[in-house]
């Protein structure tokens, strides 16, 4: 694809944002947002499938379990090739090929689904759909580079959270077929997201741009893996995102194999934490503009370790009501402490410039390029979490038949997040530069 290319990019230099750069990049992410988002549906169909495979398909729910795991292992490994894949071919380039390439778990799960099908056959389409999650690492990357700092915060956190409600679209179009089908027609879902990849794949062609400043650096990569920060962030990342993409995969399973719903009663329940998690994770990256990252994910690792005990005395108690708002309120703060957390990842790298001497315009510049290399290793780790969610919740239903020893060690990690957030860049004293990174500055 020979591309659209933009040769000078720099935004920020404000007369340049004001004047072209604010527009281009606004229409870059509104297509951005299109194509992961349907990414995202891809990554997290089996969670809608699974609803879809009664006794006739002969799986039990720890095979269901295994099932969404290996979505979720494929999507987390496929983001660290598809970070560096913006700079190699473009950014609109690769949204089109990546967007393209989701025809084919869609399609592979359209022939094979039906009773009868082998189990492996069925393990290897949901490590195909996997694919879908490495869109989430390309757009960030991508969108990473289009926006000066002062902006990163709102638009990275739209950019993610507009693809994350791809997540409770695709269970809302579950819903809609087994409410008024019944559960044996689940090739519709499928043929529904067809001719929406089409529609993805065009616009990006059409309405998305290349960076040619935009550059694979291997300096910076292995500077950001060197760097500590880069691993602590992808701690706090598996404890917000890991949970979100975990939890959502992992919700309709739970109800049904833990609370006896029907698919659906469980389809009617499913999507309602994912998409207000999603709504709300641009917020979390406005409050992290406003506040600082570090007091904002802080708060929310709290909120969320108190969530969990609502929902471990629930999961005790059988209490459906009561677990349900527990679990909700999960989702809503992992989407506020996917965007805080985000914002955190240009901070770190521009105050860590500016403690070095560096003046403001070659700090952004140093920000922009380890930042950018940072986030595809964070996201891929982050979601890894969510492959550690879908196992602790298969070893607990084999094991006990309920999911409460799962929520305790969740639980557990949440504490060592707060902890790990509050000593390293809340704390006082701290080193200016640790303490202007994530609260105390304009991150």
């Amino acid at each position: 694809m020979a591309g659209r290319w933009i040769e000078t990019w720099e935004p920020e230099d404000e007369t340049f944002w004001r004047e072209k750069g604010e527009r281009v990049a606004r229409r870059n992410l509104w297509f951005s947002v299109l194509s992961e988002h349907i990414g995202f549906s891809i990554w997290t169909l089996w969670s809608v499938m699974v609803l879809f495979m009664g006794p006739e398909y002969g799986i039990d729910p720890a095979g269901k379990f295994f099932l969404i795991s290996t979505a979720t292992l494929v999507g987390a490994l496929v983001r660290v090739p598809y970070t560096f894949a913006v700079a190699r071919f473009g950014g609109r380039n690769w949204t089109v090929f990546s967007a393209v390439s989701l025809l084919v778990p869609t399609l592979a799960a359209f022939w094979v689904m039906e009773p009868g099908t082998s189990y492996a056959t069925f393990v290897a389409v949901a490590a195909l759909t996997g694919i879908g999650g490495g869109n989430f690492a390309s757009s960030m990357t991508n969108i990473n580079a289009f926006f000066p700092l002062r902006r990163k915060g709102w638009a990275l956190g739209l950019n993610a959270g507009g693809g994350n409600i791809g997540v409770p679209v695709v269970q809302l179009v579950g819903l809609l077929v087994i409410g008024t089908l019944g559960a044996s027609h689940p090739r519709i879902v499928l043929g529904v997201y067809i001719p929406l990849i089409v529609l993805a794949a065009a616009c990006a062609a059409l309405y998305m741009d290349n960076l040619r400043p935009v550059k694979n650096d291997t300096g910076a990569a292995l500077e950001a893996v060197r760097d500590p920060h880069t691993w602590i962030m992808s701690v706090l990342y598996i404890g917000t995102f890991g949970s979100f993409i975990g939890y959502s995969f992992a919700f309709g399973l739970v109800l049904q194999t833990q609370f006896g719903r029907t698919p659906l009663q469980a389809a009617s329940l499913t999507f309602v934490g994912p998409l207000l998690g999603s709504l709300i994770r641009p917020v979390g990256g406005r409050l992290a503009d406003r506040y600082g990252g570090g007091r904002i994910t802080l708060a929310t690792f709290a909120a969320m370790a108190a969530a969990t005990g609502v929902v471990i005395q629930a999961s005790g108690n059988a209490s459906l009501p009561v677990f349900l708002t527990g679990f909700t309120a999960l989702f809503v703060l992992t989407g506020l402490g996917n965007g805080s957390t985000y914002k955190m990842i240009p901070g770190i790298f521009h105050a860590k410039a500016l403690a070095r001497g560096l003046d403001a315009e070659a700090a952004a510049a140093h920000g922009r390029r380890l930042s950018g290399a940072a986030m595809g290793l964070i996201g891929a780790v982050g979601a890894l979490g969510g492959l550690a969610i879908n196992l602790a919740f298969r070893q607990s239903f084999q094991a006990t038949g309920t999911g409460t020893a799962a929520f305790w060690s969740f639980l557990a990690f949440y504490g060592v997040c707060f902890t790990l957030t509050w000593a390293v860049y809340l704390r006082r004293p701290a080193p200016v530069a640790t303490r202007a990174q994530l609260g105390y500055a304009e991150v």
